[in-house]
């Protein structure tokens, strides 16, 4: 298996843990009789810093996976898949990951400075492979 399909099958995992995550939070929470399961408005902030973080972190993930599975597709469809392309997949999941814990550590000015640092390497990376198909 080509490297870049592993990360891309590690990206939707993590995506699906934070998932899991926040649905198994919540449903806790229901079953403990803290909350109505109606109580979880989407878009509005909610429930405890973590949570809400927790959250966002999935948002996040869910939000950018299909930008990874475009960049994906076309470089596999267009038979561009070299040793750069699985590389760029290791570093696109780690920054992805990276980005997520920090995103649950806390939401300090610091800690946003440096989650946005790693979604940034995503971008970057995101663009020099589509840049690679011309």
């Amino acid at each position: 298996m080509e490297p870049i399909y592993l990360t891309l099958i590690l990206f939707t995992l993590w995506t699906l843990g934070l998932g899991i995550t926040l649905i198994t939070y919540r449903s806790v929470q229901v079953l403990l009789g803290k909350k109505k399961s109606n109580e979880f408005p989407a878009g509005v902030q909610h429930g405890t810093d973590f949570n809400w973080r927790l959250n966002r972190a999935h948002l996040n993930s869910l939000e950018n996976l299909p930008l990874f599975v475009t960049v994906v597709f076309l470089t596999v469809s267009l038979g561009k898949v070299d040793s750069f392309v699985n590389q760029a997949g290791y570093v696109i999941l780690g920054a992805r990951v990276t980005q997520s814990l920090i995103h649950l550590v806390s939401s300090d000015v610091m800690f946003v400075n440096i989650r946005f640092t790693f979604y940034m390497i995503q971008i970057f990376t995101y663009i020099i492979l589509l840049l690679r198909l011309f």
